[in-house]
């Protein structure tokens, strides 16, 4: 096939993704630090990460509907351009609270066409009995981006000054964007643009919205995405509350959240190479299930030797990352290319609004916890963690959900 992807084009692609990722949980693994030089209380810590998540959102719903016009490929390029700057920005001009949270939700509007037009790329340069596994591997990337991140911001924060990290984490940003372009030439050329439907996007989406398949399969990582982005605000600094201090101890605290980071790099390559094997909803299933379990019994681990709760976290962040890879692809299962963008577009509202409300309703409860409780007190970080759990009760259902009507519409298809 003369237009075949040429070799290297995913590694290029995921190490791409891997660096400009680092954004993401940079500002969680200078939180701790920066609650303390700022004075900001927990929900104020938590909305700061809440913004980034609300510019994101924004960003990918937008990236989707460029995507489907313009076409991924030129959006993935000047989108991550457009990411590394403001990613700089953040790094060298958050001086507080309220700048913080202005240029970290800047940052995380610019930061989507990193993601979803890469989910696109892929599913045009892989076969689908290949897709579930080549998702995996992107989101892997993401992984081993948030871990290469917090281990950075852990070092430099010990060594230098949490600035330090915030600014090397945007600077390695920059080089992913440039990335982009040495993996696009060895990829497929861009597909000629589907035809607009009638009624154009507005048409796209209300087709998405109808779709029950595809939106029982949004429900259920918008249930997802409640808890992994709360883990992924909230995980260091739990960890360095637990050590009991700042310095060495906290920086360390900080460096085992990037470890169970890189644990679960393996759940992602697992879970969507399972999935081509075993089927969607089966995986989606069996790691909600188990990551929700340990949404409600993470917080009573409080008073655990270190050691013990950061192999625990690890175990968390894997069963919790599994099944990312696998909505991606559930979707590009059950969506017709043409639209493809727009479904990814509703979704990622979806999602991502649930991910940008829960680290700053984590943040309430634990505020409230030790107001009750006590500063420091297992009752607090109970009360933090069920919040995690309680906001993605809801997520088995729907995967049942869609399981049944992703059946069903193949049942349906011709041939």
């Amino acid at each position: 096939m003369t237009d075949a992807p040429r070799s290297g084009w995913l590694a290029l692609l995921c190490t791409s993704r891997l660096l400009q990722a680092m954004i993401v949980t940079a500002y969680s693994g200078v939180l701790p630090f920066v609650m303390h030089d700022w004075g900001m209380s927990a929900a104020q810590a938590g909305s700061v990460q809440s913004a980034w998540h609300l510019g994101y959102l924004v960003s990918l719903f937008a990236v989707g509907l460029m995507a489907d016009r313009y076409g991924a490929h030129r959006v993935f390029l000047f989108g991550s351009a457009i990411g590394a700057a403001a990613a700089l920005a953040f790094a060298f001009f958050a001086h507080g609270y309220l700048s913080a949270l202005l240029l970290y939700a800047l940052a995380g509007l610019c930061a989507g066409a990193a993601y979803t037009p890469g989910l696109q790329l892929l599913a045009h340069n892989t076969a689908p009995q290949g897709r579930g596994r080549a998702m995996g591997i992107f989101l892997a990337a993401s992984s081993m981006g948030y871990a290469l991140a917090l281990v950075m911001v852990a070092g430099l924060s010990w060594a230098l000054h949490w600035r330090a990290g915030l600014v090397a984490a945007a600077g390695c940003v920059a080089v992913g964007a440039w990335l982009t372009v040495h993996a696009l030439r060895r990829m497929r050329p861009p597909s000629p643009p589907a035809p607009p439907e009638p009624g154009g996007v507005m048409a796209a989406l209300r087709a998405t919205v109808r779709d029950k398949p595809a939106m029982a399969g949004n429900w259920a990582y918008t249930f997802h995405c409640w808890e992994l982005l709360a883990l992924w605000a909230w995980l260091p600094a739990y960890l360095v509350a637990s050590s009991g201090q700042l310095g060495m101890a906290g920086a360390m605290g900080v460096a085992l959240a990037a470890l169970s980071h890189l644990v679960s790099v393996a759940g992602s390559v697992v879970g969507g190479a399972a999935s081509d094997r075993l089927g969607r909803a089966r995986v989606m299933m069996l790691a909600t299930l188990a990551s929700l379990a340990m949404s409600f019994a993470f917080g009573w681990m409080w008073t655990w030797p270190l050691w013990l709760l950061a192999l625990m976290a690890a175990l968390y962040n894997l069963l919790a990352i599994a099944d990312s890879s696998v909505y991606s692809t559930a979707l590009a299962d059950v969506v017709a290319p043409h639209r493809l963008g727009v479904a990814y577009s509703v979704r990622s509202v979806m999602g991502f609004g649930a991910g940008a409300i829960s680290p700053w309703v984590f943040g309430l409860a634990l505020d409230w916890g030790q107001a009750r409780f006590g500063m420091g007190s297992t009752g607090s970080w109970v009360a933090a963690w069920s919040s995690v759990g309680l906001g993605a009760l809801l997520g088995p259902w729907m995967i049942a959900r869609f399981g049944r009507l992703a059946r069903a519409a193949e049942a349906r298809a011709p041939g």
